[in-house]
């Protein structure tokens, strides 16, 4: 009998603590939080104080039977779910589901926290538990109930306005504001044209110091002051003024530039902090290429311990984390290890300490680190995968650099004039003592543009000599507009608006690709139409609470509570007052109000207007109203079409299907068309899908024909069995054979051996299955008139029972007699 056991959140974690702390000590995994809201409307009762309605999530009942099972053989109950506001709610709540099935039963309940897990961690937080924090649950409470009330009240509303499926949160859609306002900046960005205009210069190869080789001795130098004014970015707008400053210039230099001032200074460069949550992402991002819940993912990994030499070790201290603190004994461990790999050259006279840049940092925690120093990248590799391999020796490079030198840089900036009135600026630096750069290089935080020139190298010059001019380089160049966000510079704008935590990031970026509210351009977010117009919904409508300010403000508001300056329960109350009107006054607004048409121009043939809009399946063109007496006219947009950039021509060429190809070569018609399912072609009666990247648009007979070809092929091969001059077969299909004549399709009850059945046996299926589909149309459509004519709060139709038993009358009519019909036909 184990005298305690050990909650843990992941099975993982639980085979590295339960090696740690012996056989008194059972430890079982929680598989994460034991129960969530309702998932309905009324889970959060506003009427009754925010009172909170859990059920146990459905997937952990076995393991939640698993620890009260385990808990009756156990003196004590130890909750060692990970050290943040969702660690400390999911202890809570497995106490109180606990509290509930009577399996307490007044057995001690103890909360530990550690931040790494190795053996001296794990025992000293085993040593001093203390009880679950009421504050950090009311927190995570008070934000899960926020986050829905929001989304049960506006995600129905999107559904209804705008299309179905979408949703909308507290944090995800300012997160949204932020992309789409960049898009929006780009699209209104206009270029403008300026010059830049370069020397380039030799010292002389007979000049004391000079290199013998000649490209050592040429250097480029940027124009700095023109007819006695400082250039500035516009100072040359155009060609014109670009090449009236290179004669000028080249009438006064006559061949000769003068070296009139040089300036030589060391410059130092700093190591940023250690990791926290927000650096880690953006790090990893830059120079791995992970998404943000990939880097997530695999720092839980080297938290929670992986196998090396037949001991689950943890590699690295809690990844979800805003402090960049370092503990006493890692620091001096961090040290032996620099002066030992990089020399004491590289270690400063006493340890660095850092200072968090968000006001809410929790300092008492520590920033991520490894867990031994001196267990090194190349040691462990051999160990993990390779993504656990590369974000350990990001971790562990950063860490160690934090630690070290500055790096130091020899720079030098020369003046050089060409006459009097026209002057040059060259700059060079070169790299002194690494420092933290043999380490790390540049860091998260730091500009890497900056950093380009790091060895840039300027011959030896001095004042009063005189510089050959080899060439004048005027270069034109646009201005740019701002770059679209990155998952780095997203997640480091969200940080410094102080929206979400670092913790949430992962999953906020997540949410909005999966609503295809974003799409990634290679690293970049691009904004989706439908992202646009529920963003344009939500700022106009909403604007408080897409509202940056705002939603920073409420974010420290959770933070309060979380140290018990606030309660949660006013909060709640405050938010709901305001934001529940706001959503009641919504509900009138039409359709088109919400997503309004963009007016693209007039169709030359019949005069109609033509509009872009979204739909309830996507983007979509159409020409005329449904005021006119024709019918107006559909058209999807095509993948790479916007509703905001289509022009006139290219939504014209939208109605150009079908197009009719032609004939194959038994005469039946070829054409090509998008429906439902994506493009297709038909031949006859019959249909081929088009394959990825055949474009309806511009594919030709010839290809066409090839998948004809091939579907045909595929059939024959797929063929059980052929019934000669019936054009009738059973086919081998993916959800089961099947019987079709080319027309018709007809499933084969189980209960049948597809060989077996005769050709009047098929043409019975086929017959049966042809007269059931209008009937199953009909009905649907009776239905669908029947529910739109019945009024708002009439009284549901009777007679279910009749209906079920009809059903059940039409089901029993026996096979037999109508193959026995069919036969005799």
């Amino acid at each position: 009998m184990s005298k305690n056991l050990v909650i843990v959140e992941s099975p993982a974690k639980a085979k590295t603590i339960k090696k740690y702390l012996g056989k008194d000590y059972e430890v079982m995994a929680s598989y994460g939080h034991v129960r969530d809201l309702v998932p309905k409307d009324g889970a959060v009762d506003t009427a009754r104080g925010f009172e909170m309605k859990y059920q146990l999530i459905a997937r952990n009942e076995k393991h939640v039977r698993a620890i009260i099972a385990e808990l009756k053989r156990s003196d004590a109950l130890f909750l060692a779910t990970d050290p943040d506001r969702e660690g400390e709610a999911i202890a809570w709540h497995l106490t109180e589901v606990l509290k509930e099935k009577g399996a307490l039963k007044d057995k001690p309940v103890k909360r530990v926290v550690f931040y790494e897990i190795t053996p001296r961690e794990v025992a000293q937080a085993i040593a001093h538990p203390r009880e679950v924090s009421a504050d950090l649950v009311n927190a995570q409470q008070a934000r899960r109930a926020l986050d829905y009330l929001v989304g049960f009240n506006l995600s129905p509303l999107l559904w209804r306005k705008v299309s179905p499926g979408l949703s909308a949160g507290r944090v995800q859609s300012p997160a949204l504001r932020l992309i789409c306002e960049r898009e929006e900046e780009i699209r209104a960005f206009k270029p403008q044209e300026y010059w830049t205009l370069d020397a380039r210069g030799e010292k002389d190869e007979h000049a004391p110091g000079a290199p013998a080789a000649p490209e050592a001795r040429r250097f480029t130098a940027r124009l700095l002051e023109y007819d006695g004014r400082k250039v500035e970015q516009f100072t040359l707008g155009d060609a014109g003024s670009a090449q009236a400053a290179q004669a000028a210039i080249e009438r006064a230099a006559a061949g000769a530039l003068l070296v009139t001032k040089v300036e030589k200074k060391q410059r130092k460069r700093t190591p940023g902090p250690p990791f926290t949550t927000s650096t880690l992402q953006q790090d990893a991002n830059r120079k791995l290429g992970f998404t943000a819940s990939r880097t997530m993912r695999t720092a839980q990994q080297l938290y929670e311990g992986v196998e090396i030499d037949g001991q689950a070790v943890g590699l690295i201290t809690y990844m979800r984390t805003d402090s960049v603190s370092l503990a006493q004994d890692a620091l001096a461990e961090i040290r032996e290890v620099i002066a030992r790999r990089y020399g004491q050259q590289a270690l400063p006279e006493s340890p660095r300490f850092y200072r968090a840049k968000s006001k809410n940092a929790q300092e008492a925690h520590e920033a991520i680190r490894p867990t031994a120093a001196a267990r090194a990248p190349e040691q462990v590799a051999r160990h993990l995968t390779p993504d656990q391999a590369r974000l350990y020796d990001l971790i562990w490079k950063r860490t160690v650099a934090c630690q070290m030198n500055p790096a130091v840089f020899d720079t030098v900036a020369a003046e050089l004039r060409a006459g009097a009135p026209h002057a040059f600026r060259a700059t060079g630096q070169t790299l002194v003592e690494p420092g933290f750069l043999a380490a790390y290089g540049v860091a998260a935080d730091d500009d890497a543009e900056s950093h380009e020139d790091d060895e840039k190298r300027l011959p030896p010059l001095a004042e009063g000599e005189r510089i050959r001019l080899l060439e004048l380089l005027p270069e034109q160049h646009f201005t740019q507009p701002p770059p679209r966000y990155t998952e780095a510079s997203l997640v480091k704008t969200l940080e410094e608006y102080d929206i979400g935590r670092p913790s949430t990031y992962a999953s906020i970026i997540s949410t909005l690709q999966a609503r295809e509210y974003v799409l990634l351009d290679g690293k970049a977010f691009v904004p989706t139409d439908v992202g646009m117009i529920v963003n344009r919904f939500l700022t106009e409508h909403f604007t408080r609470y897409v509202d940056y300010e705002f939603t920073a403000k409420l974010e420290d508001e959770l933070d309060a509570i979380s140290r018990g300056e606030e309660e949660w329960v006013p909060l709640l109350a405050r938010f709901w007052s305001e934001f529940k009107p706001t959503v009641d006054s919504k509900m009138e607004l039409s359709r088109s109000e919400v997503s309004e048409a963009r007016q693209i121009g007039v169709d030359p043939a019949s005069g109609k207007p033509v509009t872009a809009r979204l739909g309830r399946y996507g983007p979509f063109v159409q020409i005329g109203t449904k005021d006119d007496a024709d019918k107006p006219r559909f058209a999807s947009l095509r993948a790479n079409q916007r509703i905001d950039t289509i022009t006139l021509a290219q939504a014209m060429d939208l109605f150009k299907l079908p197009r009719k190809l032609g004939q194959t070569p038994d005469g039946a018609e070829v054409e090509v068309n998008i429906g439902r399912f994506g493009p297709y072609a038909r031949f006859g009666s019959q249909f081929v899908s088009l394959k990825k990247d055949d474009d309806p648009y511009t594919i030709e007979l010839p290809r066409v024909l090839e998948l004809i070809e091939g579907k045909q092929a595929a059939l024959e091969a797929a063929t059980i069995r052929l019934f000669e001059g019936t054009g009738i077969r059973i086919v081998k299909g993916r959800f089961g054979p099947y019987i079709t004549d080319g027309k018709r399709k007809a499933r084969i009850p189980r209960t049948r051996d597809p060989a077996s059945l005769s050709v009047f046996e098929c043409e019975a299926f086929l017959a049966e299955a042809e007269a059931a589909a209008p009937k199953a149309g009909k009905k649907k459509t009776a239905a669908r008139s029947a529910k739109a004519a019945k009024p708002e709060g009439a009284a549901p139709a009777a007679a279910p029972a009749r209906k079920a038993a009809v059903k059940k009358t039409a089901a029993k009519a026996p096979a037999a007699k109508r193959v026995a019909r069919a036969k005799k036909a």
